[in-house]
């Protein structure tokens, strides 16, 4: 799948020309206590965002900042694509590929385009559970919750935030790992992220599912995707999400599919990077706050900590 998303593309250069002649303090905002990167969000798209007509058949992607939810969310958009027998892209809705994915992200109106749009709807965000619109879960939509070992996303978020613009960028990786563990990040804590998302974790519409088990198992995580969202798709076509949604493909598509921005997102995709960059310092002090904050919890349980994060 090679959709080109001309709205996502068109948003990410104007806000990379923005922050050209914005000060550090004026690319984030905060927004209940969290940052925001303030070329792509907005106070009036959040309170926008709050009578937001979720449906029961949306097809959500929720995960934190650097877990994987580009990667995840194009296997789930070829899903959905192809199980309305629709994988040549040139014949979907030209204004809900415009439209940007993430919920959150964009102009206030972008929620009476998002009504006009057929069902079903791939949608992802960042957002914690209690930043959503009440209608999400009023309406029971099912949501994807993906989830990724601290230690990879600590360093795929490092290395993000230096390369693209609109974000604060740090001089050292001891500025920026001072910063993740204090939860002085843009969409907050990734520690508050996954604790308040195992408040859910056992929600009949809420799947959990971890990247590091997608990468070591990728046709059987597409299979249970599938089958989450009742999707009903045959093997033969299963199969070919699976063949689109490697790394490799991906990123050999991103300039497709992101524009110059797929060559940010797209970096290695692989697991334990962390290990490149976490001093013995570092790995106890995330280890500590790990069990201290998500130890016991499913979720936690669900990380495999002790498989992927042990030095």
């Amino acid at each position: 799948m090679t959709t080109h998303r001309k709205k996502f593309i068109a948003l990410v250069d104007k806000a990379m020309t923005d922050a050209e002649t914005m000060a550090p303090e004026e690319l984030v905002f905060s927004y209940k206590g969290l940052l925001f990167p303030s070329t792509v969000c907005s106070l009036e798209t959040f309170k926008a965002l709050e009578s937001f007509e979720a449906r029961s058949d949306d097809v959500f992607l929720a995960g934190y900042p650097k877990s994987g939810t580009n990667w995840v969310g194009q296997i789930l958009t070829d899903l959905v694509l192809t199980s309305t027998n629709n994988e040549d892209t040139s014949n979907l809705n030209k204004d809900e590929l415009e439209e940007f994915p993430y919920l959150e992200v964009g102009d206030p109106e972008k929620y009476q385009r998002m009504a006009d749009l057929p069902s079903r709807r791939v949608i992802f965000t960042h957002l914690t559970p209690q930043n959503l619109p009440a209608s999400v879960f009023k309406k029971k939509a099912k949501i994807l919750l993906l989830i990724r070992n601290p230690k990879d996303v600590a360093t795929s978020f490092y290395h993000f935030v230096n390369r693209l613009s609109p974000l604060p960028s740090y001089n050292t990786w001891d500025d920026f790992f001072t910063a993740f563990m204090n939860g002085q990040m843009v969409w907050g804590s990734y520690f508050d992220f996954v604790f308040e998302w195992n408040k859910h974790a056992d929600d009949a519409n809420v799947m959990p599912i971890t990247y590091e088990e997608l990468k070591e198992n990728r046709p059987l995580g597409v299979k249970r995707i599938s089958e989450f969202f009742d999707l009903q798709l045959t093997d033969d076509k299963i199969q070919g999400v699976v063949d689109r949604s490697s790394f490799k493909a991906m990123k050999e598509n991103a300039g497709k599919t992101h524009g110059a921005f797929g060559d940010i997102l797209f970096r290695k995709g692989g697991v334990s990077d962390w290990k490149n960059h976490f001093s013995e310092e570092h790995n106890q002090k995330m280890d500590a706050t790990f069990e201290e904050r998500l130890g016991g919890t499913e979720l936690g349980r669900k990380l495999k900590y002790g498989v992927y994060c042990k030095a």
